[in-house]
């Protein structure tokens, strides 16, 4: 039958359900008429107009219906009005509303609602902690319409996102709709959690509502205060020993202590010298490497490049090795897992190079749902915040399908692989990040998805497909050639040893093989292949070679190898890790070059001051069990106000001006005061905290003298430069900001033009200069023409007016990295060309 048909016989046949309700309607009405008293009551023609006015627009409102064309599967509303969904994201309602149909109205809270008030504590710590909650600003538009919706609703669904902030959300839109009783909102509120944005998902969640948990509530309530707590008491004494405007954040700053500390460490390291031997050697056309691994039934310590030498003298005339045994043995290398959000940030910080915020963003877009043609607007993955790996056996079972089909029987797993969670905190509520449909592979949805949105989904695909096939098979073997040397009167005995590992049967490695980066161990499909070798055979020699080698400290943490360390240490939870790594960066406590943390020197002062201030708060330690009281508190097992009292009472003893010079001098080198006097009164110097920030005053200050400068001394003065401001034509001048040194216009403040501070190398593009800039997303340095938008030249590191060999350009990038230490790239020819190194040029000046 034809859709507008369909709807007109839809319409004819409700009117006609609704024509004896209307009859009786009359009746009740000539009936109440009857029993009023009888008087005439006369009629305006301003009401006339009305009634006329009315009959017309409803005349109107009917042929519109009748004319509607509706959807075939779409059900007409049910009586008593629609049912109102309730979800963060417009993204996300517009999914939903789609598999719910015309009886639902589906709207977005765009976020959260209230929180507690941006410009004071907002906890009344004397009455339970009692948070004070107040509309966001800006949202008070978005509640109003909610509540207006609501209140014709015939019951009211919360699906917000199916972890304890989305709990909290809902539990904020519940408190507004049923706050204050007398404009409390009549139809029953439900909770519901949709773990994907499926058809099928989402009518099953809907057919099971539940209510809010208040646990869930209570749990994040608390988060929210005890961060609240922290920042609002603990920032102000940033303020007065560091600088005015810092801000200090619970789990943030433990995370800062974790970088400043590794950093320490590589400072305090102290490189040891130490030497490898290893043999180059050949079966037929398969050459192999055999290494040094003991010297008389020990593990060889050379220490210095003559040690070395001698050995390779008692080698020397060496042409065959003798293998002298070999052992062989079958490994098996299982899939991992499915991603949880650790795993998740964490491999697509190692194999896309995606931050932690990126990732989330991306995940959160596929989770909502993605037009993806035939099947409209649907969720392509699971809910991505959780520390679950399990997997539904639906789901393993409709992997193995499409597995069956792609690779046969001999690839998939013996059995559904469901991967029960096995850590206690767990949200075992959720799956592992896995895609909603098994069989919808990246290839067939990629032309609906950006290029990043594309990467990620066949990622968490990949990964989720190979956690459900036959482990990866390898035949390891390991090939030793003792060499026994006579020295003089003496025996030695240098044992050379070869590994290898051969891929007997790909398994899962035949879809996704998990990225490495510096620090982790070597994979074993990464190992040499050996060729077949027995016991006496002997094998050629094609060199030996002595390497020198330099113990190294551990390295930076990347954003992968600190989300890994968070989530080892009980740091935050898997919704925190993105925003705890962005705010460092935001604050430029931290900057990020070549995707490893540096902490700032804003950032090391600040985390001195911290630490030294609240030992107890700012501590691993610490962090971790709060993070345990927390989950207690969401599973009921301890009491909210219980748990904030305990860290409160102690904390409140520590905030005091007791050390604030101590504190100072943690943050600022005060070392010359001791010998500096005032310049008005001759009295002695000293450093005081002051709300701005701190300063040096003199010691009769305020009584007797009145003397105070900058902690950092007095300001230095602007320097002119040869540079012009582009907006008035007059000579700039270096300034300093916080962000470093940039050309400020020598007229400000009458003239604001402002520039980067210049390299000295001219862009190969147009010729203009090329200036530091940063990102304002990340805080990231980089350096760009002075013509953007009109040139788009940048590169990430720092250009230097050196000459390049192969076309004579003045302009190269100064790179370095571990295998190569230093050397430049030219902006215009890209010719690379090695440097000396800082201590090598200066040996050759002295030599010179």
């Amino acid at each position: 039958m034809p859709i507008k048909k369909a709807a007109k016989k839809a319409a004819t046949k409700k009117s006609a359900t609704k024509a004896p309700a209307k009859k009786a309607a009359t009746k009740v009405a000539a009936k109440s008429v009857a029993k009023s008293p009888a008087r005439k009551t006369p009629v305006s023609k301003t009401a006339v107009r009305k009634t006329a006015a009315g009959k017309t627009t409803a005349r109107k409102a009917a042929a519109r219906a009748e004319a509607i064309d509706l959807p075939e599967d779409d059900e007409p509303a049910p009586a008593g009005g629609t049912s109102l969904v309730i979800v963060e994201s417009p993204a996300k309602a517009k999914t939903i509303g789609k598999y719910l149909g015309r009886g639902y109205t589906v709207k977005a809270t765009v976020g959260h609602v209230r929180d507690l008030p941006a410009k004071k504590l907002g906890i009344d710590i004397d009455h339970g902690f009692a948070p004070e909650y107040v509309t966001i600003e800006g949202k008070e538009d978005i509640l109003t319409d909610l509540k207006k919706v609501a209140k014709g609703a015939r019951e009211i669904f919360i699906a917000t996102d199916p972890d304890r902030e989305g709990e909290a959300i809902g539990w904020h839109v519940e408190q507004y709709f049923t706050q204050p009783k007398r404009h409390a909102v009549s139809a029953p509120i439900r909770r519901v959690m949709f773990h994907e944005i499926t058809k099928d998902a989402v009518h099953k969640s809907m057919a099971k509502p539940m209510d809010i948990d208040n646990k869930k509530v209570e749990a994040q309530q608390a988060r929210r205060v005890l961060d609240r707590l922290v920042g609002y008491k603990a920032s102000p004494v940033l303020w007065k020993t560091v600088k005015k405007g810092l801000s200090a954040g619970r789990v943030q700053t433990v995370a800062l202590r974790l970088i400043v500390e590794r950093e320490r460490e590589i400072r305090a390291f102290t490189p040891v010298e130490y030497w490898s031997i290893a043999a180059d050697l050949q079966k037929g056309q398969q050459p192999f490497t055999a290494k040094l691994h003991q010297l008389d039934g020990k593990k060889p310590e050379i220490g210095n490049g003559t040690e070395a030498e001698r050995i390779i003298a008692d080698l020397a005339g060496r042409k065959e090795f003798v293998v002298t045994e070999v052992k062989r043995r079958e490994r098996r290398k299982n899939p991992a897992a499915p991603f949880t959000t650790s795993t998740l940030q964490q491999e697509a910080a190692k194999k896309l190079g995606f931050g932690s915020k990126r990732t989330m963003r991306l995940a959160q877009d596929l989770y909502e749902g993605i037009d993806v043609g035939i099947d409209g607007a649907t969720g392509l993955i699971t809910y991505m915040r959780t520390d679950s790996t399990r997997v539904s056996e639906d789901a393993a079972n409709s992997a193995r399908e499409s597995l069956r089909a792609q690779f046969g029987d001999d690839f998939l797993a013996p059995a559904p692989q469901l991967y029960p969670s096995g850590k206690a905190n767990a949200q075992d509520a959720h799956e592992g990040v896995r895609p909603t449909d098994p069989s919808r592979r990246p290839e067939q949805v990629q032309k609906f998805l950006t290029a990043d949105q594309f990467k990620l989904y066949q990622l968490i695909w990949q990964r989720f497909m190979a956690s459900q096939m036959a482990p990866a098979v390898f035949d390891t073997t390991t090939v030793d050639f003792n060499i026994p040397i006579k020295v003089a009167d003496a025996e030695r005995n240098y044992l050379f040893r070869a590994t290898g590992s051969v891929v007997k049967f790909q398994g899962f490695l035949a879809l996704y093989r998990e990225a490495r980066e510096e620090g982790d161990a070597k994979a074993l499909e990464d190992e040499q292949a050996l060729p077949v070798l027995e016991v006496d055979e002997r094998v050629p020699v094609k060199a030996i070679t002595p390497t020198q080698h330099f113990t190294e400290p551990p390295p930076r943490f990347s954003e992968a190898s600190l989300v890994k360390e968070l989530e080892r240490a009980g740091i935050g939870r898997p919704s925190t890790y993105a925003s705890i790594i962005s705010v460092l960066v935001e604050r430029r406590y931290v900057s990020l070059e070549q995707r490893r943390f540096f902490p700032t020197s804003l950032g090391e002062t600040v985390e001195k001051v911290m630490v030294k201030k609240f030992p107890d708060v700012f501590n691993v330690g610490f962090t971790a069990q709060m993070e345990e009281e927390l989950d207690k508190i969401a599973e009921g097992e301890i009491d909210w106000v219980r748990a904030l009292g305990d860290f409160w009472t102690p904390f409140q003893r520590t905030l005091n001006d007791n050390d604030l010079d101590a504190l100072i001098g943690e943050a600022y080198d005060l070392s010359a005061l001791e010998t500096e006097r005032c310049p008005d009164c001759g009295g002695k110097l000293v450093a005081k905290g002051g709300f701005f920030g701190p300063f040096v005053a003199c010691e009769n200050h305020p009584k007797a003298c009145k003397y105070t400068r900058p902690i950092k001394g007095e300001k230095k003065p602007a320097e002119l430069t040869n540079y012009m401001c582009q907006e008035c034509g007059a000579p700039m001048v270096i300034r300093h900001g916080r962000s470093g040194d940039f050309l400020g216009c020598s007229k400000f403040p009458k003239c604001r033009g402002t520039r980067s501070m210049p390299t000295g190398v001219k862009c190969p593009k147009d010729g203009g200069e090329i200036a530091e800039r940063r990102s304002k997303k990340r805080g990231k340095a980089f350096y760009g023409c002075e013509n953007y938008p009109n040139c788009d030249f940048v590169v990430w590191d720092k250009p230097v007016a050196e000459t390049c060999p192969e076309c004579g350009y003045v302009g190269a990038e100064a790179k370095s990295n571990k295998t190569r230490g230093s050397f430049r790239k030219c902006l215009k020819c890209s010719n690379e060309w090695d440097v000396a190194a800082p201590d090598e040029a200066a040996e050759v000046a002295e030599v010179a």
